[in-house]
């Protein structure tokens, strides 16, 4: 019996190689080559011809002369999903939507379903994970009577896409993206080589029909989605679920989005009827301290077009010869900088202590507007004072120990005031004209400057 032909193929870019390499010629990342069948059913070089074409083909136009338009949306009655989506679905629109096994996927996207079908959209529900019974079961579960949503428990490519020409739907969502297969391929369903040819025929199908189609995707161990990078190319939105299984709270991520703002969040809480949006999402990232602890520091965020109020908890302890340094949704590296400017610029040592920082409620924050309240947080912990109450702070700090401003600073104050903080630090340059009422601001230049307001404050 002949030994059957084998190439690896990037799980990044999806190059092919005809040998194991540690970084793909491609793209050059490092380890993403995997080992796949060769197809032997015939030549390849056709066989993706049709992926550059997702779009439909027109003649060539000044772009001054092509009418622009805003596109329509239809909300899914999900405020929380309609804000990271821009507003609603959109006609001919492509979502791509990953997230951990149980982490309430496929429960959000079925009441999105139900909610455009209410409002008159004819819906389409492929499943190739789950029978239409338990699709069904679910559905009564989340409290979903007598819903009209179609069903089609179906993992075959050809058959879903002979279905929705027939059926003419007006949202098609597909559970998941990984389970479908064609036939043109020998490869197994969930490869690199299934997933970008089901994923591109599902796309121009959404492009040239006009129907919207939502890809449920799975991710891998560090939580990237599973399959290709190319697939987020495909597609016009990309969205990550967030948050810990064993918590209440669950958030949505809008990490691209064609027609609506990115790094957009819409948080949730998980009921026995399904996901509700939560309206006051700062009410769930603050500890409810009916005094102030030290370690403890109120900072106003930006999630897309949202502030939010986020607690930043730090616990410095001695350590040893080798001290931790440890952090959880903020980012490491960044840590140990903050350390190192925190020693040299405002004379506060860490140097034989474990820093631990932790953002409350499970957030994870990526905008450098935090690295004042993790300042501050480490500071308080080492000195074992609290910050004042109702105290607030947000800003960039650099290498020389200056604080730099952060974008939107007025909307930041605001927040802040409207849930009742009397006490701000801010950088110098987001200091308001006009004063806020019931609110004092303190604006800085440098971290030394800082620490020693809120000694003096304390």
């Amino acid at each position: 019996m002949a030994k059957e032909k084998t190439q690896y193929t990037c799980t990044d870019c999806g190059g092919i190689t005809a040998k194991w390499l540690g970084k793909c010629p491609s793209c050059n990342a490092w380890n993403t080559l995997i080992e796949t069948a060769v197809d032997s059913s015939g030549p390849t070089k056709n066989r993706y011809a049709g992926m550059a074409a997702l779009a439909p083909a027109s003649e060539v136009a000044v772009l001054s002369d092509i009418e622009a338009q805003d596109v329509a949306r239809t909300p899914t009655g999900q405020e929380e999903l309609d804000r990271v989506l821009g507003g609603g679905m959109v006609e001919g629109g492509v979502v791509l939507i990953g997230g951990d096994p149980g982490i309430g996927k496929s429960t959000l996207i079925l009441q999105a379903m139900d909610g455009l079908q209410r409002s008159g959209m004819s819906t389409l529900y492929v499943t190739g994970e789950e029978s239409a019974a338990q699709v069904a079961l679910r559905s009564r579960r989340l409290g979903l009577d007598h819903s009209q949503v179609q069903v089609l428990a179906e993992t075959q490519l050809e058959k879903i896409l002979a279905t929705v020409d027939k059926l003419q739907p007006a949202v098609v969502v597909m559970d998941s993206i990984q389970t479908v297969y064609s036939d043109q391929l020998t490869s197994a369903p969930g490869s690199v080589a299934q997933v970008r040819e089901c994923a591109s025929h599902l796309t121009r199908m959404a492009k040239s029909s006009g129907t919207a189609v939502v890809l449920v995707g799975h991710v891998t161990k560090e939580g990237a989605l599973a399959g290709p990078r190319v697939l987020e190319h495909m597609v016009d939105t990309v969205l990550y679920f967030e948050g810990d299984t064993h918590s209440t709270y669950r958030l949505v991520r809008a990490i691209k989005n064609r027609f609506g703002a990115v790094n957009e969040i819409g948080v949730f809480a998980m009921t026995e009827k399904g996901l509700k949006g939560v309206s006051n999402p700062s009410a769930i990232f603050l500890s409810q301290h009916t005094e102030p602890v030290p370690g403890s520091c109120v900072l106003v965020t930006l999630e897309g077009t949202r502030p939010m109020l986020v607690e930043i908890q730090a616990l410095v302890d001695s350590g040893g010869p080798s001290p931790r340094r440890l952090s959880v949704g903020l980012d490491r590296d960044r840590l140990a900088m903050l350390l190192a400017v925190l020693h040299r610029h405002a004379g506060v040592a860490c140097m034989d202590q474990d820093v631990f920082v932790n953002a409350v409620g499970g957030v994870r924050i990526s905008e450098p507007a935090a690295d004042l309240a993790v300042l501050l947080s480490i500071q308080s912990s080492l000195r074992g004072k609290p910050l004042p109450q109702g105290f607030i702070a947000f800003g960039e700090v650099g290498l020389a120990g200056e604080v730099r401003p952060a974008p939107r600073g007025q909307e930041r104050l605001k927040e802040a005031a409207k849930l009742g903080f009397t006490v701000a630090v801010i950088p110098k340059a987001n200091a308001p004209k006009k004063p806020i009422p019931g609110m004092t601001v303190h604006a800085v230049e440098r971290v030394d400057e800082a620490i020693g307001l809120v000694r003096e404050l304390g």
